[in-house]
């Protein structure tokens, strides 16, 4: 068994159901954002706001390619991490993709007050998000299989992704 590789857009569960599936299927977690956080010492905010975005891209395809030179790990990947084709390939040749989707008003409930999300540092978080999935959906589209994770609890996506894992 390859690495389960967990992507969506921020607030759809990636962490969270990462921490979970991991514990029930006894396999190892990483979220790759936390990562990059203690390989640089400093939070995502903190690198986009002094580096930029095209930097954090960088070392996100750089801690994605160390990480998938393990094996039986969930990764919690970072939202924007579809938009590199190296790092959509990187994950399908080391593993499987799971997609979590949810729908903009609940991406907004869930990301509200929760931490800095510096792409949704705008005066219209709801119309950044829509733009947003919309641009990312070619991406997203090439995960091996999607789950909206919308009004499902965590324990029943954690079974769903469970599920994939088996077969």
């Amino acid at each position: 068994m390859g690495n389960i590789y967990l992507v969506g857009f921020m607030g759809t569960g990636k962490t969270v159901v990462g921490r979970e599936l991991s514990r029930k299927n006894k396999l190892r977690f990483v979220d790759l954002d936390e990562l990059i956080e203690l390989k640089e010492g400093r939070n995502i905010p903190d690198i986009f706001s002094k580096k930029g975005e095209s930097y954090f891209r960088r070392l996100e395809k750089r801690v994605l390619k160390e990480v998938s030179r393990e094996n039986k790990f969930v990764v919690s990947c970072g939202g924007g991490i579809v938009i590199d084709e190296e790092n959509i390939r990187t994950m399908r040749e080391t593993g499987l993709i799971v997609c979590l989707k949810a729908t903009p008003s609940v991406i907004l409930r869930r990301t509200r007050g929760v931490g800095c999300r510096p792409l949704l540092d705008v005066n219209n978080p709801k119309e950044r998000i829509e733009l947003l999935l919309k641009l990312r959906a070619p991406y997203y589209a090439k995960a091996h299989k999607t789950i909206n994770t919308s009004r499902l609890s965590i324990p029943q996506v954690v079974k769903e992704v469970g599920k994939l894992i088996k077969k």
